[in-house]
């Protein structure tokens, strides 16, 4: 975010994740919009200003028809990256966008996915562990970070790279954008204080 000049607020989301969805995009949308409603719910006890954006985002990795989210030990970090070196997978980040109106009028809400296609080089065993043994894979999604080591296996992408980063920033621009009908609203440097990730 601070790429495009905004400074959010971090305020974890502490929501147990639950992927109830079969289809990635889904999926991905689902968890973010459970993470933006459980910051939501914990801003509006201390109070909050209307005019205050939140912004929930999650991100999954399908590969053969599976959703890959993050591994839950090395093992499964090892099957994950079997699974996607050699061949093509998708990544599907989910957005949640929420602005608060004030009382009467709650949240006005806008989640969409987006979708990017990531191609990766063939990996041998020794590859993978040696990856692995860095601690990068294990907080992400696919068992991978674009932007990390892995970088050196990745062949190519289509679509945006931030998403395969983890959140659409120029997409988020235009949501945000067209949600509250003026960026200068939401995210000028007097109003960053209430723009919440």
């Amino acid at each position: 975010m601070g790429q495009i000049g905004w400074r959010p607020e971090i305020i974890p989301s502490t929501m147990e994740e639950n992927i109830g969805e079969i289809f990635p995009d889904k999926a991905a949308e689902s968890l973010s919009l459970q993470k933006a409603s459980d910051v939501a719910s914990k801003l509006q006890d201390r109070g909050l200003e209307p005019g205050t954006i939140i912004i929930g985002a999650d991100t999954v990795v399908a590969a053969g028809g599976k959703i890959l989210g993050k591994p839950k030990d090395r093992d499964d970090a090892a099957d994950m990256l079997s699974m996607i070196q050699g061949g093509t997978h998708q990544v599907y980040t989910g957005v949640t966008v929420m602005e608060y109106l004030g009382e009467e009028k709650g949240f006005k809400t806008a989640t969409f996915s987006e979708r990017t296609d990531v191609w990766v080089y063939p990996m041998t065993e020794r590859e993978i562990s040696d990856y692995i043994a860095t601690g990068e894979p294990m907080d992400k999604a696919g068992a991978y970070g674009i932007q990390g080591r892995f970088g050196a296996f990745i062949e190519k992408i289509q679509g945006d790279y931030s998403n395969v980063v983890g959140l659409p920033i120029g997409r988020l621009y235009h949501e945000v954008k067209k949600l509250t009908g003026s960026l200068s609203d939401c995210c000028s440097d007097e109003k960053e204080k209430n723009l919440h990730d």
